[in-house]
């Protein structure tokens, strides 16, 4: 039987959580990340877990039978990072990924120390393309 996904929307306030960050710059970058997500997908922020904060909604399933749902992008105030929660990954990306600036990546994870380390409007665009991508994969 598949495992049951941990991380679920919850109604936990976003702005109170970002609130709790104590690193005053990763808090002002999050809100700043804040603004532009919900510019990009025209969705209102929810928490997902204790510490993710999502926008929008897609349904997935894997062959091994597992299934949930998740974000169309999300980020999380972690210590060490900003991280970004882009669903597609970066191969699609390599362009602009280039032209970004200062960055670590995972499978879907986008690492930033600082939002002054990189182009805003790279990453408006990469947040843009991810979002608009899954729509169209997954529906919305």
């Amino acid at each position: 039987m598949a495992k049951e996904l941990k991380t679920k929307k919850t109604d936990a306030n976003v702005r109170k959580f970002i609130d709790t960050v104590e690193d005053e710059q990763k808090r002002d970058d999050a809100y700043t990340v804040l603004k532009l997500m919900q510019k990009i997908t025209k969705e209102e922020p929810k928490m997902w877990g204790s510490a993710i904060v999502g926008f929008g909604t897609y349904s997935y399933k894997y062959a091994s039978g597992q299934q949930g749902d998740w974000p169309l992008v999300g980020f999380s105030p972690r210590k060490q990072n900003l991280t970004l929660y882009i669903m597609p990954g970066f191969e699609k990306y390599d362009d602009l990924m280039e032209k970004l600036g200062k960055y670590k990546t995972g499978k879907s994870c986008l690492y930033i120390k600082s939002l002054q380390d990189i182009d805003m409007k790279i990453l408006q665009s990469i947040i843009t393309q991810s979002v608009d991508y899954m729509k169209e994969k997954y529906g919305k």
